[in-house]
């Protein structure tokens, strides 16, 4: 049975930083947004479920999902986000869970990044948690200079999110990237070696 971990953030958190490391040291990483993109491809099972419920108006000339429009559909609309969460959350859970359960077979450790871990209640999956945290003001600044974001912008994009100070208490481990790049995969290493590292204080 394959040790199992879940690792999570908030929107330029720092997540990717780490999730590259771990595939460049030869561990397999299943990236639930990549599970999604794929989902969302003409054929695919989201792809599908989305067309039959907004009809073909979502679909551009080039056979894609209109994304800026789906997005205006679902967000602007209470009822239609509870859809979306009930609906594309679900097909979503199954795809992961098959990509789990077969990695589970092959590998001795392995990682799943999922960016609603707690708010989805993904946590029971996992053996143990991993988050990447950074202070809000840090977060706002890296959000602004990565997308090219006015800080009106960026503010709003990380208050449609948990806060990572709530999701701190949720975690297993904490590694915490308000530092440099060296500084944050040093703790990443600590942990993979087994050094019980936690910045909880």
């Amino acid at each position: 049975m394959g040790k199992i971990i879940g690792i999570t953030g908030g929107i330029a958190s720092g997540k990717s930083t780490v999730t590259n490391f771990l595939r460049e040291q030869g561990f397999q990483v299943v990236d639930a947004d990549a599970v999604v993109h794929q989902l969302q491809k003409p054929g695919g099972r989201l792809f599908e479920a989305l067309v039959q419920h907004f009809d073909q108006k979502i679909i551009l000339e080039n056979g894609e999902l209109n994304r800026p429009l789906l997005a205006s559909l679902i967000f602007s609309n209470p009822q239609e986000r509870e859809w979306s969460r009930l609906t594309q959350g679900e097909i979503i859970r199954e795809e992961l869970a098959t990509s789990r359960d077969k990695l589970v077979q092959t590998e001795a450790i392995f990682f799943m990044d999922i960016p609603l871990l707690f708010e989805q209640d993904y946590s029971v999956w996992f053996d143990e948690t991993w988050l990447v945290y950074v202070d809000r003001g840090i977060q706002v600044e890296r959000l602004m200079k990565r997308d090219h974001l006015s800080k009106d912008g960026a503010e709003s994009r990380l208050t449609a999110q948990w806060p990572l100070e709530e999701k701190k208490d949720l975690a297993s481990y904490i590694l915490d990237n308000n530092g440099n790049q060296e500084q944050l995969l040093t703790q990443v290493l600590m942990l993979l070696e087994g050094g019980k590292q936690d910045d909880r204080d």
